[in-house]
């Protein structure tokens, strides 16, 4: 098992180019169980969660081919519809072959999922959206065993939940819905670009959808889908990962390849915080040309906040002169790193969905143990403006995220690699 080194006091300077979007290519690769045709996905990031699900779609019969940075896939003769735990346990998005499969094959038997710890994400709403188009479930031994007597029948189904929407569990029902007979309506979904892209997705396979990107998803049940080529969006997290970087370090970067209108609150809060954007067409350089000064921010549904750039964001707002208030409205519980922030000599005190972010001159340097995805990164960040070296382990959090993270900080200058724990 590899820990990632770092030793800070780089400002980082070059050019970065942001890979294909995890969130999204991940229900994509998940729609493809939908046809006996074809499929390519292009601009596919090489992440650990990718190759987890490149498996489990060859445990379910699939053929895959990843080249470059296009995946291939194509049903083989004998197509299958169990999921077992062993691959599902280790990532959530995981669990959105069951809609695909239920569509497809009118049965599933999928393991409930796991991924990281960042609070309690219950797949009620996934078996409810589910359940309404006509699908009998079960939950036995760890499995949701699902099954269709006849056809999925279309249904007005309303997928809020205490903590808002999903994305996952729109993703779901969405794809489960593109062959049910009538006309689906799926109220309070997620609005996310993922959500959107996988739609876009489905439309090319000949699915008929409309709404998506709103509230409220239309869609009309068809007789079968085509395969389809696709290039998946940049991932916006990677993107906002990098310029809190450019931020924190007091570089300059020129990030390419992201789409603005999926940043534009994280965006408005790092100017906010003295960051100065100059944008290109899907790029953008990034430069802090003032002393930082703190916000406050609050996680929320997009286009709010996103509650994956909330570590990342502390990290910054910790070395900022002042106080700010980090309040986490999507996962109450997300804040595993708070803990190993204050190792590296930050000042953060947790009051229930709030963290109180008192700013430090410097961050030192020191062993730290990565909880979650995004708590990896923001560790990350820390130690590339930290007083001596900082050493991270359980980076495979981070490779299940971010593409060649520790390279590409490389090539802006920093100083870091990898070693066996």
């Amino acid at each position: 098992m590899d820990k990632l080194v770092i030793e800070g006091g780089v400002a980082l300077k070059g050019e970065v180019k942001i890979s294909g979007a995890k969130n999204a290519v991940l229900p994509i690769l998940a729609a493809t169980l939908l046809t006996d045709k074809k499929c390519v996905i292009k601009n596919v990031p090489r992440l650990n969660d990718v190759y987890t699900m490149l498996r489990i779609l060859s445990a379910l019969g699939m053929k895959t081919d990843f080249c470059e940075d296009t995946i291939t896939v194509e049903p083989s003769s004998r197509r299958k519809y169990f999921a077992p735990y062993r691959l599902v346990r280790t990532m959530r998005a995981s669990f959105c072959v069951l809609g695909p499969l239920v569509a497809r094959l009118k049965k599933a038997e999928v393991s409930l999922p796991g991924g990281c710890i960042i609070g309690v994400r219950p797949v009620d709403l996934h078996l409810k959206g589910i359940s309404a188009l006509g699908v009998d479930i079960e939950i036995e031994s760890g499995y949701v065993k699902a099954r269709v007597k006849k056809n999925l029948k279309a249904n007005n189904i309303y997928l809020g939940g205490e903590f808002g929407s999903s994305v996952l569990a729109t993703a779901n029902v969405m794809m489960a819905a593109v062959f049910a007979k009538g006309k689906t309506i799926l109220e309070s979904c997620a609005c996310e670009p993922e959500v959107v892209d996988l739609a876009k997705f489905l439309k090319k396979m000949g699915a008929k959808i409309n709404g998506e990107g709103t509230p409220c998803i239309e869609i009309e049940g068809v007789n079968e889908l085509k395969g389809a080529e696709y290039s998946v969006i940049p991932d916006r997290i990677e993107t906002g990962t990098f310029m809190v970087a450019a931020a924190i370090t007091h570089g300059a970067v020129q990030i390419k390849n992201f789409i603005r209108g999926h940043l534009s609150c994280v965006i408005d809060k790092l100017e906010e915080t003295g960051l100065h954007l100059k944008m290109y067409d899907n790029a953008a350089l990034i430069k802090l040309k003032r002393r930082l000064k703190p916000v406050n921010i609050t996680t929320l549904p997009y286009p709010g906040f996103p509650t994956d750039m909330q570590a990342q964001f502390m990290s910054l707002m910790a070395i900022t002169p002042g106080v700010s208030v980090i309040t986490e409205k999507v996962y109450p519980d997300r804040f595993m790193h708070i803990a190993e922030l204050n190792r590296m000599g930050a000042h953060i005190q947790r009051e229930g969905p709030h963290a109180i972010v008192q700013g430090v001159r410097q961050f030192s340097g020191a062993p730290v143990m990565a909880s979650d995805l995004r708590a990896s990164a923001a560790l990350v960040l820390a130690g590339l403006v930290a007083k001596g070296k900082t050493e991270i382990f359980r980076i495979y959090h981070l490779d299940r995220g971010y593409e060649k993270l520790d390279k590409k900080l490389e090539a802006l200058g920093a100083r870091v690699w990898r070693e066996k724990e």
